[in-house]
């Protein structure tokens, strides 16, 4: 097992955010959090990280738990792709050589440099190497942010909506990718997504979140038409193309 998450609750002074959430997620496996706008999906992320701390709660990543980490050591554990970012006046190397600095401790070492290259590479960034960031577009930067996170090395990579800029064909590219750099470097990545045709491509796991609360979570045998309905009160049906079930509002 590389994360668990035992009995998770956040709240703000106005009203409670997440309800006694439990999960876990092994080597290898792509975890997707499902949910409507604000049931606290995002949330959930930043939770898990620790950029909010639950009133209660504990989150292990393999046999360290988060909320006792150093901030360094936090970030050679979880590698965190946000929702949103702010465009900065630095070159798309230096953005993803940031990815870096819980490791650097005197200078950038050849190993550093390898491996970002090695992250810009996985996501067809080296031709924009010199470009600054804020000449992107914002599809092109979400996958900047994604191989920075990436050259920090996580064992848990989490990425909020990390397609929601993409057209259609990178959006396919990105979660090509991350699948395979889970499987090859046999790591975990939990992704929240509101495209549940793209998440039943890419996901080994699903969370359906509703109210806060863990709603159904599971495998496929958890996407189904009554548990779609009751989440996002929208009927559907399934059906099979080419052995991918496609999810069709009624």
């Amino acid at each position: 097992m590389i994360m668990s998450v035992k009995g998770l609750d956040f709240k703000y002074p106005s009203h409670q955010i997440l309800n006694n959430i439990n999960f876990s997620i092994e080597k290898g496996e792509c975890l997707v959090i499902l949910g409507t706008n604000g049931t606290g999906k995002s949330t959930l992320l930043k939770c898990l990280n620790r950029i909010l701390q639950p009133q209660k709660g504990t989150v292990f990543v393999e046999k360290d738990e988060v909320y006792k980490l150093s901030r360094i050591k936090l970030a050679q554990k979880i590698g965190y792709v946000a929702q949103s970012s702010q465009f900065s006046r630095t070159t798309v190397f230096d953005t993803v050589l940031l990815g870096r600095k819980p490791y650097i401790k005197w200078d950038v070492t050849k190993k550093d440099l390898n491996i970002v290259n090695m992250a810009m590479k996985m996501l067809g960034l080296e031709k924009y190497s010199l470009r600054y960031t804020d000449e992107l577009s914002g599809g092109e930067f979400q996958k900047v942010l994604i191989a920075r996170a990436l050259a920090q090395e996580p064992k848990v990579l989490m990425l909020d909506e990390p397609t929601s800029n993409l057209d259609l064909k990178n959006q396919l590219e990105v979660i090509k990718t991350i699948k395979k750099v889970v499987k090859t470097k046999q790591i975990s990545a939990i992704v929240t997504m509101h495209d549940l045709n793209l998440a039943i491509r890419f996901a080994d796991k699903f969370i359906l979140l509703k109210n806060g609360e863990v709603f159904a979570a599971g495998g496929n045998e958890v996407i189904t038409p009554k548990n779609i309905e009751s989440v996002y009160s929208v009927p559907v049906r399934i059906e099979e193309f080419k052995n991918t079930p496609v999810i069709i509002p009624v």
